[in-house]
């Protein structure tokens, strides 16, 4: 209730992403101000099986060659983010007084859990990396999209979703299948899967033309109060005021990985004939859920922005454990000459 609550004010206020914004912020306040509260379980989940439906929807037969078009510009996003990560694991390190390991893994723009369990298997403290990745998803949900709204770039979309009726039995069928992939690729053990699977199905299905129905906004709605109910019950008190350092140290490299990213963003998409928006959402490091959301709520680009972000997490699940471990045996050799 305190979330859905929140996300109506958020609405009625006209903010940007009010139903996970809101539910967001409630949360975390109520939890820093000791409240220990907890987010509904598999509430996250079932949001993003929801939004991974939605967004596997824009992907009609057209949308999908122009996005294929742009793989190499999405791989050099996704290399660029990795970048970025290193260049706040540089600052994280320095200013916030943790070892290169927890330092890296705690700037790499991966998920939270994914880039923990990674850091353990490096001797990372999992606690800091979990903080710093929690804290930075939180930054970018609300700097981002306040910025890109007030810039005046909502609403510049040129990708729609399929145009379909909206039809309660197909559509229950629809999640139904996205649900079951979901489940299936989350017992295999894969990264984002109730994010992955229904995007996936769903735009194997589209792209093939096959008609399901439209998703309702309410239910869009619902599942963005979800996700931020649970974005905002990762934070407690205690876990911030233990390390005031170090939380400092994670909000700087945060607001320079977003600045220099932007940046870099604008420069390609005018190079490339892009709109800047698109690409700025696009090559921000924030969570792959909350930045195609942004996308969808404000109408940038979402199957491009879609397609960057899951381009960047594929590059970072195969490519962090052994670009880490490369760079490590590198830096001992050159230690030694």
């Amino acid at each position: 209730m305190l979330c859905a609550a929140a996300g109506a004010l958020c609405a009625w206020l006209r903010l940007p992403l009010p139903w996970m914004i809101g539910p967001l912020v409630a949360m975390a306040a109520c939890n820093f101000a000791g409240a220990q509260l907890r987010a509904p379980s598999g509430g996250r989940a079932a949001g993003q099986v929801v939004i991974g439906t939605a967004l596997g929807l824009y992907f009609t037969p057209s949308v999908g060659r122009e996005v294929i078009a742009y793989w190499p510009l999405l791989v050099v996003a996704a290399v660029v983010a990795i970048l970025l990560g290193v260049l706040g694991g540089l600052i994280l390190r320095r200013a916030g007084g943790v070892d290169g390991t927890t330092a890296f893994f705690a700037s790499v723009p991966g998920g939270a859990a994914e880039m923990t369990i990674l850091g353990e298997r490096f001797r990372a403290r999992a606690d800091r990396v979990a903080l710093a990745q929690s804290l930075r998803i939180l930054v970018v949900v609300i700097v981002v999209p306040f910025a890109l709204t007030y810039s005046g770039a909502h609403g510049s979309d040129s990708y729609l979703p399929a145009v379909l009726p909206l039809d309660w039995g197909r559509l229950g069928f629809l999640l139904a299948i996205a649900a079951a992939v979901a489940l299936l690729l989350n017992l295999l053990r894969m990264p984002n899967a109730f994010m992955f699977g229904p995007l996936a199905v769903v735009i194997a299905l589209t792209v093939t033309e096959a008609r399901f129905s439209s998703l309702p906004t309410g239910l869009g709605n619902a599942a963005q109060v979800l996700i931020g109910c649970a974005l905002g019950a990762r934070f407690e008190r205690r876990s911030l005021e233990s390390a005031p350092r170090y939380v400092w140290a994670v909000l700087a490299s945060v607001l320079v990985a977003i600045t220099v990213a932007a940046a870099l963003a604008a420069a390609i998409a005018v190079a490339a004939g892009l709109p800047i928006a698109s690409l700025v959402l696009a090559m921000a490091p924030g969570g792959i859920a909350e930045m195609c959301i942004t996308a969808q709520v404000l109408q940038l680009g979402v199957p491009l922005v879609t397609a960057a972000h899951v381009t960047r997490v594929i590059v970072l699940i195969l490519a962090t454990g052994p670009g880490f471990r490369a760079a490590g045996v590198l830096l001992k050799r050159l230690r030694g000459i």
